[in-house]
C-alpha cells in the first residue's frame, strides 16, 4: 500500500494507538501526505514531529526520514533537555528553534546547560530547509501542537522495547538507575498527554512484516 492524502486525512482522529499492519509506505510518500493540504503549516519549513516511548524506535526514524528528504533537518529533544529537565523543555524548545522556523527565520541554539556543562557546538537549523524533524518522547504534547505541522506516533511493543532497553544497559550506554528514573516521569507524563490521539499517523517501531528498514515504514490500522 502507498500512501494517500485522503487515507492519511482518515487517520487524524481515533484513540486505540494498537491495530493490525495496515500495510508497508515508502518514507517519501509519507511525508509527501503528511506534508499535503491536510497538515499545519504557518510558514517556514514544515515540521514534522516523531514521539513515542523510550527505545521504540523514533531516533531511527527520524534518521531514515532525513535521510530519505533531502534537504531537511532534525532536532533531537534529548539535546534540549541535555542536563535540564527530563519532560519540562517545551519553553525552551519553542522560544529558540520552533518559534523562529514558524516565522521563517534559522534557528542557532545553545541551550543554558549546555554553556554549564561545557557541552560544545549548538543546535542550528536553517531557514531554508522544507522540512524539520523533531523527535523525542514528548513532542506530541499539547504545547508544542500549534507549531508541529504532522505528528507520527511510533508504537512499539513493549516486550521488544524492554530488550531493547536491557540491551542499551548491558552496552553501557544506559545507567539502569538513569533509565528507571525517566520511566517514572515517563509514564504518568504519556498517560497525561496521551499524544497517540492527537497523531496523524501511526508508525510500527517494531514491525515483523517484510518491509525496507532504510526506505519504508510499517503503518497501523487505527481503526483495528
Amino acid at each position: 500500500m502507498r500512501a494517500s492524502r485522503s487515507v492519511t486525512h482518515a487517520w487524524i482522529h481515533g484513540t486505540s494507538v494498537h491495530g493490525s499492519a495496515r500495510g508497508t509506505w515508502r518514507i517519501v510518500d509519507v511525508v509527501a501526505a503528511l506534508t499535503g493540504p491536510s497538515g499545519v503549516h504557518h510558514g517556514g519549513p514544515f515540521i514534522l514531529g516523531i514521539d513515542g516511548r523510550s527505545s521504540s524506535g523514533k531516533t531511527s526514524l527520524a534518521n531514515r526520514v532525513h535521510a530519505a528528504i533531502v534537504p531537511s533537518s532534525v532536532v533531537h529533544t534529548d539535546d534540549i533537555a541535555w542536563r535540564h529537565s527530563r519532560f519540562g523543555w517545551d519553553d525552551l524548545i519553542i522560544e529558540a528553534v520552533l518559534g523562529p522556523l514558524r516565522e521563517g527565520k534559522a534557528a542557532h541554539y545553545r541551550p543554558p546547560a549546555w554553556e554549564h556543562g561545557h557541552r560544545p557546538g549548538a543546535i542550528d537549523i536553517s531557514a531554508g530547509d522544507p522540512l524539520v524533524i523533531v523527535e523525542g518522547v514528548g513532542v506530541g504534547r499539547r504545547e508544542l501542537s500549534q507549531y508541529i505541522g504532522a505528528l507520527l506516533w511510533v508504537e512499539s511493543d513493549p516486550s521488544e522495547v524492554e530488550e531493547r532497553e536491557a540491551r542499551r544497559v548491558a552496552d553501557g550506554e544506559l545507567d539502569k538507575a538513569a533509565q528507571d528514573a525517566w520511566m517514572q516521569e515517563e509514564v504518568p507524563f504519556l498517560n497525561a498527554q496521551r499524544p497517540w490521539e492527537r497523531a496523524t499517523l501511526i508508525g510500527s517501531g517494531t514491525a515483523h512484516i517484510a518491509h525496507d528498514p532504510d526506505t519504508e515504514i510499517v503503518v497501523a490500522d487505527r481503526s483495528a
